[in-house]
């Protein structure tokens, strides 16, 4: 009864989808006192109730272990602890694009019940346009995907989730990319919305601008922690392999901080129409082409759960569909939006501009990296491109674009000269220098990762340059945010150009009481002992490791075995210190007794995570900071309103 409450609500949702697009649209042609379109606010809100309904649906039939539900079946498995039954729900295909559609209604109900600002028309539009998107994923659920079809006699047990999935980052991992792709799907329906009614105008950036942030920062942490638990749990000692699957992850996120920067300079500014409306229709096309790479069956990995064809097929219609569509509407409407403010080139426009341009070039390069093998493999040739392309080719880009960064914030709007701000460029080249100098001929780094320490620091400081001179306590809160975001930048390019410069391996095969060296690193094996789990067994490895003569730590690798389903997996062992991590993994016995080891010393690899959280509580702080300004501006407009009413009534 619950799966098929479940499936009565999706169908519920479908249909109000399809009537919020419906008198979303006709409301737009028949004007905003219609009849029809009294339907498109409550359509939306009505519509988020039921998609949340079917999808607490299936939370309950993982909870419960329902195996006569083929999803649950194929994706479950009793034995399994609560929390990793419960994220099974979203481990999977199905279950995946259903908390996407949730997510995607509960933003449409959201904006129907709290936003103001934009003209009724222009709203209406929006919503229509949401409505037609989210009408989209679910027929795809209902007629390729449905997550609450029943087996014809139930399963004695479940097969169980991938072990690789079992594990905390992968449950919050997911989740906060949905509602990252999500907001953007929010900020396409804005562009499609405004282009329908000619409204780009700074009140429509402002009302774009909180869920472009969110998502932002959303898509920052999911990244952020997709990548930390590749790196700890994969036992490859890794943070990034440019895996198509994490470029897919990568480029809205590329185009989200070009959308992001954009919708601030055209609502506070009202510059820069054109190219928002653009980016807004860019950013949510690379969350489309990332969900039909990663659910189209076109790629094999932990994330790609689909496997049929029909399904790729069924999005690969959708993505022609939305964007399609949209690209063919900015093409017959962008000439009918006006140029807006203008600005110099030596203006905190211009660096953003220029900053927007190298992030769109790093996007295509990302694009084309991501898609040429794909498209080789069609005609059977097999090409591997990887970290030799996107790193030198990114960084051609990358580097002009983290120098605008650490000036463009010191400029004024609309013109300004280079000779006011001297003295900042002239610290930053300096650090810049001397930091290329010491590690160029002291250390002998490698030019990327030379470059990427250089910047790093010379960033770091940059970024707190525009608080010279002022008072601490009037400074905005989104101004706050900006200098914690970047700052988290030149934290986490630390982080990844020290890794890379510095990092010592050591592959080692030592018996019970043996030791070896990795870096300042002295490690012995003390012994190897059988360990069990709520649903796997393990060898674990006891390694006591000593730090350039301190006091020793206790390291504990394991070897699991999987029953359910039946796989091995590698679990790594870190021993963190404010300098760097030791990384251990135990593999298999040799045929003298003796048993592999493979350790790392990574020197300062956990300011990548750091600068990444940085960086997110950056988007966070000016995302309050814009919507407490927000309040305040309403307030004061309300006050007014008031004030003007009374002096006429007095009047």
């Amino acid at each position: 009864m619950i799966a098929e409450l479940g499936h009565a609500a999706l169908w519920l949702a479908a249909a109000l989808a399809a009537l919020q697009m419906a008198a979303g649209f006709l409301a737009v042609r028949a004007g905003d006192r219609s009849e029809i379109a009294r339907l498109v606010r409550p359509s939306a809100v009505v519509q988020a109730t039921l998609a949340s309904i079917a999808f607490a649906m299936l939370l309950w039939l993982f909870a419960i272990t329902d195996l006569s539900v083929k999803l649950v079946a194929a994706n479950s498995h009793s034995l399994k602890p609560l929390v990793f039954k419960l994220s099974g729900a979203w481990g999977n295909h199905e279950g995946s694009m259903l908390l996407w559609v949730t997510v995607m209604s509960l933003s449409g109900g959201l904006i129907a019940l709290a936003e103001k600002r934009l003209p009724e028309r222009t709203m209406q539009a929006t919503l229509a346009a949401q409505g037609l998107v989210s009408l989209g994923f679910y027929a795809f659920l209902i007629l390729s995907s449905n997550p609450f079809e029943r087996l014809p006699v139930p399963a004695p047990e479940g097969l169980g989730l991938n072990p690789l999935l079992q594990d905390l980052g992968l449950a919050f991992h997911p989740p906060t990319l949905y509602m990252g792709y999500v907001g953007l799907s929010v900020a396409f329906s804005f562009a499609v919305g405004a282009l329908l009614t000619r409204q780009v105008t700074p009140d429509f950036a402002s009302a774009m601008r909180p869920w472009v942030l969110g998502a932002w920062v959303f898509l920052t942490l999911g990244i952020v922690a997709g990548s930390y638990w590749a790196y700890y749990e994969l036992g490859w000692g890794g943070y990034w392999f440019w895996d198509p699957v994490e470029n897919a992850s990568l480029m809205p996120w590329l185009a989200a901080t070009a959308l992001l920067h954009s919708t601030s300079v055209l609502a506070s500014r009202d510059a820069l129409r054109v190219w928002t409306i653009m980016l807004g229709v860019v950013a949510f096309s690379m969350s489309m082409v990332g969900t039909f790479l990663v659910r189209s069956g076109i790629l094999t990995s932990v994330h790609a759960f689909a496997v049929d064809p029909e399904r790729g097929s069924f999005i690969l219609v959708l993505l022609g569909l939305f964007i399609g569509g949209a690209l063919l509407l900015f093409a017959l409407r962008a000439s009918t939006i006006n140029e807006g403010q203008r600005f110099t080139a030596t203006s905190r426009e211009g660096a953003l501009v220029f900053n927007n341009v190298m992030l769109s070039a790093i996007l295509a390069i990302v694009l084309l990296g991501t898609l040429y093998p794909l498209l080789t493999e069609a005609f059977d040739v097999r090409v591997s491109v990887g970290p030799p392309y996107f790193n030198p080719v990114s960084a051609i880009f990358a580097v002009p674009m983290l120098v605008v960064m650490a000036v463009g914030p010191l400029l004024r709007w609309r013109q300004d000269r280079l000779e006011r701000i001297r003295p900042e460029l002239a610290l930053f080249a300096a650090l810049v220098l001397v930091s290329l100098i010491f590690f160029g001929f002291v250390t002998g780094v490698a030019i990327l990762p030379l470059l990427g320490l250089a910047l790093g620091i010379g960033l770091g400081v940059a970024s707190f340059l525009p608080l010279r001179g002022r008072n601490l306590k009037r400074v905005p809160l989104a101004t706050w945010g900006m200098i914690i975001a970047h700052f988290g930048i030149a934290v986490a390019l630390i982080g990844m150009a020290s890794e890379s410069a510095f990092s010592k391996e050591r592959l080692a095969a030592v018996e019970a009481g043996q030791s070896t060296q990795v870096g300042p690193w002295n490690v012995t094996l003390s012994e190897v002992m059988p360990v069990a789990g709520p649903n796997w067994t393990a060898i674990e490895g006891r390694l006591t490791a000593t730090y350039d003569g301190a006091e020793p730590v206790v390291l504990t690798p394991q070897a699991r075995r999987f029953w359910a389903p039946p796989q091995e997996t590698t679990e790594s062992a870190l021993s963190t210190r404010w300098n760097g991590q030791l990384y251990a993994v135990i593999g298999d016995r040799t045929p003298d007794g003796r048993w592999q080891l493979r350790l790392w010393w990574k020197p300062l690899v956990t300011l990548i995570w750091y600068g990444g959280l940085l960086v997110a509580l950056g988007g966070a702080l000016a995302l309050v900071g814009r919507v407490i300004a927000d309040i305040r501006r309403r307030r004061i407009a309300r006050r007014i309103v008031e004030r003007r009413a009374e002096t006429e009534a007095m009047a």
